[in-house]
């Protein structure tokens, strides 16, 4: 191995490393604080706080882990290039891409100095420590970018020429609405070919913010801000919990269970495929994770039940994004965060609507079946007791899941830390599926490049809406709307529609953050609950998972499966169908949404 390779080995262990302490220290902090209370009646002091601001750390290191491995978020469409103007789209979005990370690490460097003069502590830590992986995060994360351009040192040199890129554009173009727009044009362009969501977003508010001549600082400012949402750390912990789970054992115990106790019934196979990938996808929040978990296991199952491979792949794949309306759902997390409503309340108002998602699936499956496809399985009672006694450990963690959040036994990212905890010691210690000390390190580092994949958009979502508020553009769509629109009924179909089109152009994470502070006063001005609205918004991202160009759950089925991308669309056809009726009722039957909140 030359020496080249040894260092970057290092760095490589160095960053996995760095990012699974902080996400570990979230587990346990919150145990310690639980158990403190109701035993000893005296918790951690300021392990709230702590938590909360270990949560930017574990965006910022995550996405840096996320560069090396090129798993940043970003549209598939650059798959439908030519092959040969793919390397040079790739070096020219990388350098556009560093360009604006080197903007955000430079901006970020008057917050690092404002929290430095402040002098203000959390917990005995001074709070410019915490703002500072801002900067270096960025830095380490274009260094990356530049390093993935291109197998050549010529690239790479290309790419690394964005560093100085903003310092020029600063200094040789005036500020004004019309400079900005143009850059904006770029910006969009390179999405279009494959840039990475964060820096489009985080590029776009950096622009904006500049073409008003006020401080880009403000875009660093508010991706601190992340750490004021208490919410928000339960996302990681949740994600940890369904990654432990999928990497674990725990799905061929519950596709045991599952087909011992549904296997008689027409279409038995399918409807278990579904209840399980809802079950994954619930704890990972990715649904993307769930097909690469368990889409090898399954798909063979589905084949040997004599189910088409063409009904089984699109099967697989749309019932990935079916659990993300069931607790304790990131998406569903994050819409209360966001919306500042209940997680308790909205996970309530999820249920029936997801129910009902996974049921109009399930009857498909069963469709296909009663026309030839699936075989029953008898149901036999030993069987069934034996099944449900191996996987008593994994069955039993959503009871408790529900019964710490809407028991009031703990907060959401108490609830969510317990989660992850159990999940670690079920599957380490009592099942013995996966090494401590060897694999239980690598699961958290793939946790944590998801998670600072998705947080990091957040991050930057947060400048760009920040800016969109401060120009009254939800006040503007909301007077423009209400002179044209009265009816509810309509702005609902409206709604829908927009939906669509965001969800074919956006990923879910991105879209809480940018879309939500849009559609929440229209909802409001309509007279539309906003639980009812989230669970909307929602049903409609489930789509989008299945919508070119973005259409995530289409390209990794396609990885997955090794079938071209056209044709898993195709497999996927009529169950989109499908899942659109289920949109539509889940919009205009709003008691699906709200009658379990008593409203």
């Amino acid at each position: 191995m030359s020496a080249a390779a040894r260092v970057d080995r290092v760095l490589h262990r160095t960053e996995a490393a760095l990012a699974i302490l902080p996400l570990g220290i979230m587990v346990l902090l919150p145990m310690i604080e639980v158990f403190g209370r109701r035993l000893f009646g005296v918790g951690v002091p300021g392990s709230i706080l702590v938590v909360q601001n270990l949560t930017l750390w574990v965006a910022f290191l995550g996405a840096i882990l996320a560069a090396r491995r090129d798993q940043l978020l970003a549209l598939s469409s650059a798959l439908l290039l030519p092959e040969r103007f793919q390397a040079v789209a790739r070096t020219v979005v990388a350098a556009l891409a560093t360009a604006v990370v080197a903007w955000i690490a430079a901006a970020s460097l008057d917050l690092v100095a404002a929290e430095k003069d402040a002098g203000d502590l959390i917990p005995g830590v001074p709070r410019w420590l915490v703002v500072a992986i801002i900067p270096i995060g960025s830095l380490a994360i274009a260094g990356h970018l530049i390093h993935r351009a291109s197998p050549s040192w010529p690239g790479r040199l290309w790419a690394a020429s964005g560093l100085v890129l903003p310092f020029l554009f600063e200094r040789a173009v005036t500020p004004g609405e019309g400079a900005a727009t143009m850059a904006l044009v770029v910006l969009v362009a390179a999405a279009a070919v494959g840039m990475p969501l964060f820096t489009v977003i985080g590029g776009a508010a950096l622009l904006l913010f500049w073409g008003q001549g006020s401080p880009v600082a403000s875009v660093p400012a508010e991706t601190h801000r992340m750490v004021t949402f208490p919410g928000l750390p339960a996302v990681p912990l949740f994600t940890f919990a369904g990654y432990i789970l999928a990497a674990g054992g725990a799905s061929g115990r519950l596709l045991d269970v599952f087909s011992s106790l549904f296997g008689w019934l027409p279409g038995g196979t399918a409807i278990v495929t579904t209840v399980l990938f809802a079950f994954f996808t619930s704890f990972t929040g990715a649904s993307g994770v769930t097909i690469l978990a368990l889409g090898g296991l399954l798909l063979p199952v589905l084949i040997a039940d004599n189910y088409p491979e063409d009904f089984a792949i699109g099967l697989l794949t749309v019932s990935g994004s079916i659990g993300l309306l069931f607790p304790p759902s990131l998406p569903v997390i994050l819409y209360g965060v966001q919306s500042n409503q209940s997680i308790a309340d909205l996970f309530r108002a999820g249920l029936l609507p997801g129910l009902l998602l996974l049921g109009l699936v399930s009857a498909y499956g069963v469709r296909q079946a009663r026309r030839g496809g699936g075989r029953k399985i008898p149901f036999e009672a030993r069987r069934a007791g034996a099944a449900l006694w191996r996987a008593k450990w994994e069955l039993l963690l959503p009871i408790l899941v529900l019964v710490g959040l809407f028991g009031g036994f703990m907060t959401p990212v108490e609830s969510a830390a317990m989660t992850a905890l159990y999940a670690a010691l079920v599957e380490c210690f009592v099942h013995r599926d996966i090494d401590p000390l060897r694999r239980l390190p690598a699961v958290a580092a793939d946790c944590a490049s998801l998670v600072g994949g998705f947080l990091i958009i957040l991050s930057m979502a947060l400048g760009l809406t920040n800016f969109l508020i401060d120009a009254e553009i939800p006040a503007r769509i909301l007077e423009t709307m209400q002179g044209t629109i009265t009816s509810p009924l309509v702005f609902l179909l409206i709604l829908n529609v927009f939906l669509l089109v965001v969800g074919a152009l956006m990923d879910i994470y991105s879209a809480l953050f940018v879309v939500v502070p849009l559609i929440l006063p229209l909802g409001t001005a309509y007279g539309i609950d906003p639980a009812h609205l989230g669970m909307i918004f929602l049903a409609n991202m489930e789509l989008g998972y299945l919508t070119p160009p973005m259409g995530e759950n289409l390209f990794l089925s396609s990885y997955r499966f090794d079938r071209p991308v056209l044709k898993v669309f195709r497999d996927t056809w009529p169950f989109y169908v499908i899942l659109v009726i289920g949109v539509l009722l889940v919009t205009y039957v709003p008691a699906l949404s709200l009658v379990l909140l008593g409203r």
